[in-house]
């Protein structure tokens, strides 16, 4: 039978950065090769990046998005590359070349595009219309199809495998949402038996503004197994012995009979050759199939906190990034998911005690930064505070304290932690989790501000979970169980808890995940039985606060709905449900 050697290269791209993609494909290419592939895959739009958005409206871009693909072919020898591209005609298509000996043998267009949640692929390429041909590579008719061709059982594949093909490779930018992994493979390994052919499944890895790409690139047998996979969240190059079955017994007997549509021609890359037992390749011994163990929920939302934020700091041209260190939990998580990211040289705290801080909260704060190993100033608010009350006295005059003398602290500090920025070009980190983002529980202007938002998609429960995570993954109190332990208080006032402002964040985050993620309704989320009250309560913070949502910097998605292009409701909005 005939035994492909292929290769999934796994990489991370930079959107926009087409000499360094160009660079980052011919480095993997050489590597496939180099052991022995016969077919090496990289993801969707590997030459621009993935999403390009708005690049794509400027045709020099485009064009150079083609010289690029020029470039990667002129490299290419007996391995054949399938590399992700922007072609243009009349449309722009998103695009899949096939590249061999110095040329560009074919291209595919994506013909299923994805326009919901954050995808916007309409608005910028026209569907293709179907599968043009197969080629024949080791021997092995190959069809190729992109990332949404899969998810739709009668969409390409399935025209392809009506035409013959024994091995369908899918070239994918699917981004990461926690317990996505086996979503895809359950659809995938289906898509694969259904076709009664092997499926290389090849995803990006990396962050990209709020898009995080997990990697986890997949094998499958055209029975549908699982026969190797790829690590999550780190840059890969997974080689695979493929061993091709017949598979046309299988299809005479499939109960949905056979296909009457014209067949597609099969381009040859390679003469074919009677193939018995195993192909000899110039890396000599056959690789076994790697299956990389999927990551624990915490490890896999962790880890993408920690890849969201290095691509972040790194891509936008960041050396350092600064926190403002409170001794409260979520800004220990982000200052912890920051050295994991970044290393503890790069990370940069600064405590900014007030009148009402506690003394724990800066020795936690404290002792926290000396845990990471990170740099520690203080850096007291109370002088500019006060003269700004005075300031503000004579406007203020016959009032009573209330938000406005809070809030201004918090706009003191996101002052000083964007002085710091511009005077020494340190990234702001900001710490507020989704579950103040969703209720407003925020100043705007103030811990709101700065350049990236960690916590922006994990709720305040969740927080307390990864920290806890975070200790038994060091093996010892690397975050200190005080600041763990203690009851959350943005300390703008004496004696202030959380709880007396919000419900308890059990509560709040069960409504959060049925308000926000699901999109349901107060009515119907009171008739499931939780308290009504705080239903209305929260539904009317989380809509009263868009428009601060709006004005807060972006932050990594890791669930199936994110504030930001993820949910896009009105600010404007009278409806009441």
């Amino acid at each position: 039978m005939p035994v492909l050697r292929v290769a999934c290269c796994q990489i991370n791209t930079h959107v926009g950065d087409l000499d360094g993609n160009v660079h980052r494909i011919l480095d993997a290419y050489r590597t496939a090769a180099g052991a022995g592939a016969d077919m090496a895959a990289f993801p969707e739009l590997a030459v621009t990046g993935y999403p390009p958005e708005d690049l794509l409206l400027k045709p020099g871009f485009v064009a150079d998005n083609r010289a690029a693909l020029d470039e990667i072919a002129r490299a290419t020898g007996r391995c054949v590359a399938v590399v992700g591209f922007v072609d243009h005609d009349r449309d722009l298509f998103n695009a899949a070349a096939i590249l061999a000996e110095g040329e560009v043998r074919g291209i595919y267009r994506k013909c299923e595009l994805p326009n919901y949640a954050v995808f916007d692929e309409v608005r910028y390429f026209a569907r293709g219309s179907r599968p043009e041909q197969l080629y024949r590579i080791g021997g092995v008719r190959v069809g190729v199809s992109i990332c949404e061709d899969a998810w739709n059982p009668a969409g390409p594949i399935a025209d392809q495998a009506d035409s013959g093909a024994e091995l369908v490779v899918n070239i994918n930018a699917s981004p990461y949402a926690e317990g996505k992994l086996a979503r895809r493979e359950r659809m995938l390994a289906t898509r694969a038996a259904d076709a009664s052919a092997a499926l290389v499944y090849v995803n990006q890895v990396g962050g990209q503004d709020e898009l995080v790409f997990d990697g986890a690139s997949m094998v499958f047998a055209s029975d549908g197994t699982l026969v190797a996979r790829a690590a999550q969240l780190a840059e890969d190059l997974l080689v695979c012995d493929l061993h091709v079955d017949p598979v046309y017994r299988k299809r005479l007997l499939d109960p949905r009979g056979r296909p009457y549509d014209e067949q597609l021609p099969v381009v040859d890359i390679e003469p074919l050759t009677e193939v018995t037992g195993s192909v000899e390749h110039a890396a000599g011994e056959h690789p076994a199939a790697r299956v990389e163990p999927a990551l624990d929920p915490d490890a896999e939302v962790y880890g993408a906190l920690v890849l969201g934020t290095r691509d972040y700091v790194e891509k936008n041209g960041f050396s350092d990034v600064v926190i403002g260190l409170s001794g409260g939990i979520d800004s220990t998580l982000v200052a912890a998911v920051a050295v994991d990211a970044l290393g503890p040289a790069r990370v940069h705290g600064v405590s900014m005690p007030s009148r009402f801080s506690s003394d724990h909260s800066r020795s936690d704060a404290e002792k926290l930064a000396v845990n990471l190993g990170i740099d520690f100033r203080t850096i007291a608010i109370e002088p500019a505070h006060s003269a700004l009350l005075d300031m503000l006295g004579p406007s203020f005059e016959g009032r009573e304290p209330d938000l406005t003398e809070e809030n201004l602290q918090s706009r003191v500090r996101g002052q000083l932690l964007m002085a710091l920025s511009n005077k020494l070009g340190w990234l702001v980190l900001t710490t507020g989790n989704k579950s103040e983002m969703a209720v407003g529980y925020a100043t705007l202007y103030g811990d709101t501000a700065g350049g990236y938002g960690v916590l922006k998609d994990v709720l305040k429960t969740r927080v307390f979970q990864l920290c806890r995570w975070r200790n038994e993954r060091a093996g010892h109190e690397l975050i200190p169980e005080s600041i763990i332990t203690k009851p959350p208080s943005a300390e703008l006032r004496p004696d202030q808890r959380d709880d007396q402002s919000l419900p308890p964040y059990e509560v709040l985050d069960e409504v959060l995940r049925q308000y926000v993620d699901e999109d349901r309704t107060a009515a119907e989320i009171i008739d499931e039985g939780l308290d009504a009250d705080a239903v209305r309560k929260v539904a009317r913070l989380v809509d009263l606060a868009e428009y601060k949502r709006r004005q807060t910097p972006p932050g990594p998605k890791v669930t199936d709905k994110a504030f930001g292009k993820d949910r896009r409701l009105p600010i404007t909005n009278g409806y009441k449900g």
